[in-house]
């Protein structure tokens, strides 16, 4: 019986971290899942489409082929579609550049259904309207904290309205609206006036449409997976615990914000971001580790590995700390650049390397090419402080000196508009005080006076 009561505790633990694991796991996966992709496809109707191709009008392949596509993908999860087409309202002549219309919006009831329905009953007539039709595409993908937004972009011509889809493209991408488009050129290879505005496919038959069609839908629904292994000094992934920043480099925006972590088997768990970006990687450890121009593989395991061996930097006092004595140690690399701020007995964590510190004492403490080695806690210890009282009934103007060899260096100077008692905590050694009463109006009344300061001893000067 008593064996049993003490197992229980045990077994106890053991379910909680079974249980914890498992939801945890559990809104992982909730949370890839609720993930919503939204796909706006803008479609060329302006009169060029009717043109041959292959035997068949180009619109009516696009039109085709487009159907295909969807039908494909009734009934996939967390996917929405929407459409917009240009040049299918006004003939031309004469020419209007605001012919554009969301045929189809999203979250639609049935959106493939009415999306093929609508294509039917399109017939090409004007003109090319395409900056225009994308600038549209900021009100087409309503608010939602938790999508992603495609833009499919199909077109025989170049633009006609004197619009620059380039400018339009790079500033819904800063505005974080959509990721870059996917753009499909039907026929002639328009890559020079598209490439600056999105990923460009040229479709020089109509199987390099559809393929190119079927390719960006499974890269923009593919699941793609990644794993960040943080080095240590012997290159094994056991550094962890720090925010990583996921940005996109097309945009320079913060996509993603995740805290490292290992799993229960102490393995770089695995992370669910989107796969279309490229991205740059900081790795916030002291300083920060980069890894630029990152690009995953859809569908697929993708691995990146950032060097990131640390050791923890400690100074602490040889003795007690005195009551209200927190200098704050600056810690630079070898080209003063400040990195972090810490205090006295709290370890922080930094890349193993040399190192500027300055420890804010009266006189602050230099240490310079400070090595800090991984897998190490790197002590300094600096001497406990003195306390010097300066009791005054008058107010003065002067300052405290160390007295170093045949030199004195500057420490600090006196409250000139108080004449109440000053406490100053001084590393130990020999100071000299110069004073001078501000009702004094001559040089020749100021005093001097040396004094030595010890560790953990008060030292007080009356004037």
């Amino acid at each position: 019986m008593k064996k049993t009561k003490g197992n229980k505790p045990v077994i106890i633990l053991l379910f909680l971290l079974i249980t914890g694991s498992f939801v945890f796991a559990q809104r992982q996966d909730e949370k890839n899942s609720a993930e919503k992709t939204r796909i706006l496809f803008i479609l060329d109707a302006s009169r060029s489409m009717l043109g041959k191709w292959q035997g068949e009008e180009k619109f009516d392949m696009a039109r085709r082929l487009l159907s295909k596509v969807l039908d494909s993908l009734k009934g996939v999860q967390n996917v929405d579609f929407a459409l917009r087409v240009y040049g299918h309202r006004k003939h031309y002549p004469p020419q209007d550049c605001n012919d554009t219309k969301l045929e189809v919006p999203f979250s639609a009831d049935r959106p493939v259904e009415r999306i093929k329905y609508r294509l039917k009953h399109i017939h090409p007539n004007g003109t090319t309207p395409i900056a225009a039709s994308l600038a549209k595409a900021s009100g087409d993908f309503t608010p939602c904290s938790a999508c992603r937004n495609i833009v499919i972009l199909i077109t025989d011509g170049k633009e006609e309205c004197q619009g620059d889809i380039c400018r339009v493209s790079e500033r819904l991408q800063k505005e974080g609206v959509i990721l870059k488009p996917f753009i499909i050129g039907i026929g002639n290879d328009f890559k020079d006036s598209f490439d600056c505005a999105g990923t460009y496919f040229n479709a020089a038959d109509k199987k390099q449409f559809s393929d190119a069609l079927n390719y960006i839908i499974t890269r923009v629904l593919s699941k793609t997976t990644l794993q960040v292994n943080l080095l240590d000094k012997n290159g094994m992934p056991s550094e962890t615990n720090v925010v990583m920043q996921f940005v996109d480099k097309a945009t320079n925006r913060v996509l993603y914000n995740m805290v490292h972590t290992l799993n229960v088997k102490g393995v770089p768990d695995t992370l669910y971001i989107n796969p279309l970006p490229e991205y740059k990687l900081i790795v916030n450890t002291l300083p920060p580790a980069v890894v630029d121009n990152i690009r995953l593989s859809e569908g697929k395991h993708n691995t990146v590995s950032v060097n990131c061996p640390q050791g923890v930097l400690l100074v602490d006092i040889n003795g007690r700390i005195p009551a209200g004595f927190e200098p704050s140690i600056l810690i630079s690399d070898m080209q003063n650049n400040l990195i972090n701020v810490q205090y006295l007995n709290k370890g922080v964590k930094y890349l193993a390397g040399k190192y500027n510190i300055k420890i804010l004492t009266l006189p602050p403490v230099q240490i310079n090419g400070f090595e800090i080695e991984a897998d190490n806690t790197n002590k300094i210890t600096i001497e406990p402080p003195g306390v010097l009282v300066v009791q005054k009934n008058i107010r003065i103007y002067g300052a405290v000196f160390k007295l170093e060899k045949n030199n004195q260096r500057f420490v600090t100077g006196f409250n000139e508009n108080s004449s109440r008692q000053e406490k100053f905590y001084l590393q130990p050694g020999k100071y000299r005080i110069v004073y001078r009463s501000r009702f004094q109006n001559q040089s020749v009344f100021s005093i001097v006076k040396d004094v030595t300061v010890k560790s953990n001893e008060t030292t007080t000067v009356r004037f």
